[in-house]
């Protein structure tokens, strides 16, 4: 059973912003969004992985969401520097994205708004 078991362990998720700001009433516009990326490492050795996204919906509303989650990595001395990269990059994203979607969801699933269901993400192509 632990030849399945990922190396890869998250320690803790935490939303660090959700921000709502209505400009106006439901309209056909068209939402932008942006998604960013921020990995980094804290004091502990711990990886931190950062999602933000932004959607702009003119004439109707701006949000912002910012999504942490705390990653290590078990025998952390012992793994290939590209395979911690690809953990930290491509699965820390991929764990987190679930998260992100459902929080985008919810904010727009109020009166007078159509609900977004954001698609899933090619990590590989948003971490290039």
């Amino acid at each position: 059973m632990d030849s399945i078991n990922s190396v890869l362990k998250l320690k803790a998720i935490v939303f660090d912003k959700i921000e709502f700001q209505r400009k106006g009433f439901k309209n056909n516009n068209n939402p932008s969004f942006t998604i960013n990326v921020q990995i980094g490492r804290n004091k502990e050795d711990d990886y931190k992985v950062t999602l933000t996204i932004n959607a702009d919906k003119e004439d109707e509303y701006f949000l912002s969401i910012s999504l942490s989650g705390f990653f290590n990595i078990e025998d952390d001395k012992n793994i290939d520097s590209s395979l911690k990269r690809d953990l930290i990059n491509k699965n820390a994203v991929a764990i987190l994205m679930p998260y992100l979607r459902s929080e985008v969801t919810l904010l727009t699933s109020q009166p007078e708004m159509d609900s977004i269901v954001l698609p899933p993400f090619n990590i590989n192509k948003l971490m290039q």
